[in-house]
């Protein structure tokens, strides 16, 4: 399990490491993570449609998910409310929301991964023959695909010293990350799991294309296919509470988005909230963005 750590951390960091001026670089970073994600999605989905009895397979991870879900929900909301209540975020009235906010793309985006699961294990379980090297074509496209997040995260253009001087962004980002290990403990009964590993399904803070990429690839694809729909339906929910509670509970709100405050919900947090809420979220989506992938490389090696 140590070498499964490494394998996330040593490109991330080496990523990490490295600043890139050129913007055309930069765009094919871009563009082949989004290439990236995708594929190992797609493989994600065929291991799952080749597992044996693939419906009781799936009727297990329902209640898994479930269980995770809400599990996260109630504690991340609590303690993001506790957070708020101890140090509270007030806005300036809300920018009016402009037409439907592009709930509509919103939604279709976060449905985008789910379908390229949903099409592997169409492929898997019908037409493609049972293969050994899909696991190892998903291992060697994981390196690279850490690699290009730690170039990515590098040449954000944001200053790490300047978003962990932002105290509300931090502590949105600490509160978030601990209660969700909370959630693991108060869980981990409910799972066949060593709690090490069932901490690393609660550190995935929302980022779907990872989390159910880099637990895949550790503890197989049954266990990466909860981690991936426990942080797409986080997303969606997100989506959904965004605009209810912004204006009386930004903390939470800015919070539950976890990592994607930073980029995908961020559209939502800015039309919600307004312009003021822009730099707490990003401090709080890029913190956990490097959080996620350093817990879930420890857990799983425990």
């Amino acid at each position: 399990m140590l070498a499964s750590a490494l394998l996330i951390l040593v490109p991330l960091f080496v990523g990490f490491a490295f600043h890139v001026e050129n913007r055309r670089v930069l765009s094919t970073i871009n563009h082949s993570l989004e290439a990236l994600v995708y594929l190992i999605l797609g493989l994600l989905g065929i291991s799952l449609g080749q597992l044996e009895g693939l419906a009781e397979q799936l009727n297990r991870m329902t209640g898994q998910v479930l269980v995770l879900v809400f599990g996260l929900l109630i504690a991340n909301v609590a303690g993001l409310w506790l957070w708020h209540r101890w140090q509270p975020m007030t806005l300036a009235a809300a920018e009016e929301s402009q037409g439907n906010v592009g709930y509509r793309r919103l939604f279709l985006g976060a449905a985008k991964p789910l379908l390229a699961v949903i099409a592997g294990m169409g492929l898997g379980h019908w037409l493609l023959p049972a293969v050994n090297w899909i696991e190892d074509v998903a291992s060697g496209a994981l390196m690279l695909l850490l690699l290009l997040i730690g170039l990515q995260l590098r040449n954000a253009g944001l200053s790490l010293r300047r978003l962990l001087m932002n105290r509300q962004g931090l502590g949105i980002a600490v509160t978030l990350a601990l209660t969700s290990l909370l959630a693991g403990l108060a869980i981990a009964p409910f799972y066949d799991l060593p709690l090490m590993h069932v901490l690393a399904l609660t550190s995935g803070f929302g980022w779907y294309s990872l989390s159910g990429i880099v637990v895949g690839d550790a503890l197989g694809p049954a266990w990466g296919g909860v981690a991936f729909l426990n942080d797409v339906l986080r997303e969606i929910i997100a989506l959904v509470l965004i605009p209810l509670i912004i204006a009386r509970r930004p903390a939470m709100a800015i919070g539950y988005g976890g990592a994607t405050a930073m980029d995908f919900t961020l559209p939502i947090i800015r039309r919600s909230g307004g312009l003021e809420t822009v730099p707490v979220a990003i401090a709080s989506g890029f913190i956990l963005s490097f959080l996620s992938p350093v817990l879930m490389g420890l857990f799983l090696a425990g």
